[in-house]
């Protein structure tokens, strides 16, 4: 439609043409907005579950990264303190084993002697509780040794506990990595799947809102037109204004509103 089709549509069926699209809006909004509804209804626990989902497999890749955090901190301290005691010991010449490997070798032989005796030979509960209570005492005096070989080298001891400390940290640390980012590669599908719900409801919300907007002016804009339609237009009992002045003015060779306030503007500047 061109503007002089548009122009020559009378207010009459341009009032009639909107009474009966508010009329159906009317009729057909409160379908609208229960399906909206229902919708709303049904996507309101589905974008729940799917909020709870991605904030407790955020919450899990927070403490893995807390834990890999923690323990490389108490690893990487207990490195400074391996490199001092090195430093030290390679100084004094006191790089030497607590624990060496013929003292290990040893107690091992005669530990497997006990048990192959315990074992192999025919004995009473007597003669086992003598092999038992000898193994006992083997470990003790083993123990005991090495209590005594570790207190005559306290820096040796430093070293082998910060060494032991920081290892365990170490791996702590990579274990907790790795289990981050597997939560971080689980976390991600999820956190799509929310955003794509989120998005979702937030239409249905914006058509419900609209539907419930349209419907609530329906009743006001229904009167409105079907006054114009019964009682005119331009009628200045019923307070509206003849909606067609400017365009019939202008058909009839007179000055359009725009012109008519250019030449008023005009005559204010020349006073």
């Amino acid at each position: 439609m061109n503007v002089e089709q548009l122009l020559e549509v009378k207010p009459e069926e341009l009032a009639e043409g909107l009474l009966a699209r508010w009329k159906a809006l009317e009729e057909q909004l409160p379908n609208v907005i229960r399906n909206l509804e229902a919708e709303e209804e049904s996507l309101s626990p589905r974008v729940k579950r799917a909020v709870e989902a991605h904030r407790k497999a955020n919450e899990t890749v927070a403490e893995k990264k807390s834990e890999r955090d923690s323990s490389q901190v108490v690893a990487r301290a207990k490195l400074s303190e391996v490199k001092e005691s090195i430093e030290s010991l390679s100084n004094k010449g006191g790089m030497i084993s607590l624990d060496p490997e013929w003292k290990k070798v040893k107690l091992l032989e005669e530990l497997e002697n006990i048990e192959d005796k315990i074992e192999t030979s025919a004995l009473d509960h007597k003669e086992e509780g003598k092999l038992i209570a000898k193994r006992r005492k083997l470990i003790e005096k083993n123990e005991k040794w090495l209590k005594e070989r570790r207190e005559s080298n306290p820096e040796m001891t430093k070293y082998v506990d910060s060494r032991k400390t920081m290892i365990s940290n170490f791996r702590v640390s990579e274990a907790a990595h790795s289990r981050m980012l597997k939560a971080v590669e689980k976390a991600q599908p999820l956190y799509e799947k929310k955003i794509s719900m989120q998005s979702e409801i937030r239409d249905v919300r914006r058509q419900l809102d609209r539907a419930r907007e349209l419907y609530a002016q329906s009743s006001d804009a229904i009167s409105m037109w079907k006054g114009k339609l019964s009682t005119g237009f331009g009628d200045s009992e019923t307070g509206f204004d003849d909606l067609l002045t400017d365009m019939n003015r202008v058909l009839e060779g007179g000055a359009s509103s725009f012109a008519r306030k250019r030449v008023k503007n005009k005559g204010d500047e020349e006073e």
